[in-house]
């Protein structure tokens, strides 16, 4: 019989209450990035909206600024803004994304940070099992190309996406001059969006562990484990019948 990883309700209850018994007490720590670099970026207007938000409900924010931020090239690892971003990403708990639309994708600026971020270093997945929230701009109609690209993105860094969005039409429209977001229906959705990171983030972070093991990067060792047991009861069947 193929081997497969012994699981029951009550072994998984089991390790969320012991997950739970250790839970965190520090606010929840969230990576805000954005996908322009120009003076008047919406998508930076947005995130910012979000990342007070996020601090209004007690959260511990960041916001990367990828102003400076190399092309990716697998070479400028040691780039300091390179390290800024992959340093911020182990940092972080969960994630805010905010890009424009560009010809019905997101934009290179919002797409190169991406690529700077690796699904591994080392033993360390930094985006594994960490929460993500998708928002966009558009300059025209409402769109959803960008933040579906976005969900797609995260799924292949192994996150936790969380089912709310946004996604603001006219963005040009939208924002007081001092940068704040005007009230609105777009707004009251960012809300909504942000209060529900808030919470999967509070939810999810105890249980990350147990919710991202994978059967197949556990094989040899579920192989040698099993291997081993039967060794054992062999013996043991040996001395019984001595």
């Amino acid at each position: 019989m193929s081997l497969v990883p012994n699981h029951s309700m009550a072994d998984v209850q089991a390790l969320q209450a012991e997950n739970a018994a250790h839970r965190k007490t520090h606010p929840p720590r969230i990576l805000v990035l954005y996908g322009s670099l120009r003076a008047e970026s919406y998508s930076r207007k947005l995130a910012l909206e979000g990342a007070g938000m996020l601090k209004h409900f007690g959260a511990e924010v960041k916001v990367f600024d990828p102003t400076g931020l190399p092309v990716f090239d697998h070479v400028s690892v040691d780039h300091p803004k390179v390290q800024e971003l992959r340093d911020a990403v182990q940092w972080c708990e969960g994630m805010v994304w905010s890009s424009p639309e560009m010809h019905g994708n997101i934009t290179g600026v919002f797409k190169n940070q991406i690529d700077w971020i690796p699904l591994s270093m080392g033993a360390i997945r930094p985006t594994q099992g960490k929460t993500l929230a998708v928002m966009q701009v558009s300059g025209g109609s409402q769109s959803f190309n960008a933040v579906n690209a976005l969900r797609i993105l995260g799924r292949w860094m192994r996150m936790f996406t969380i089912p709310n969005q946004s996604s603001v039409a006219k963005a040009w429209q939208e924002f007081h001059p001092d940068g704040r977001m005007k009230d609105s229906p777009y707004r009251d959705r960012v809300v909504d969006v942000i209060e529900e990171l808030f919470r999967f983030t509070l939810l999810l972070r105890d249980q990350t562990e147990s919710l991202t093991y994978r059967f197949s990067e556990h094989k040899n060792e579920l192989e040698s484990s099993a291997a081993s047991e039967i060794v054992n009861e062999t013996a043991e069947l040996k001395r019984c019948c001595a």
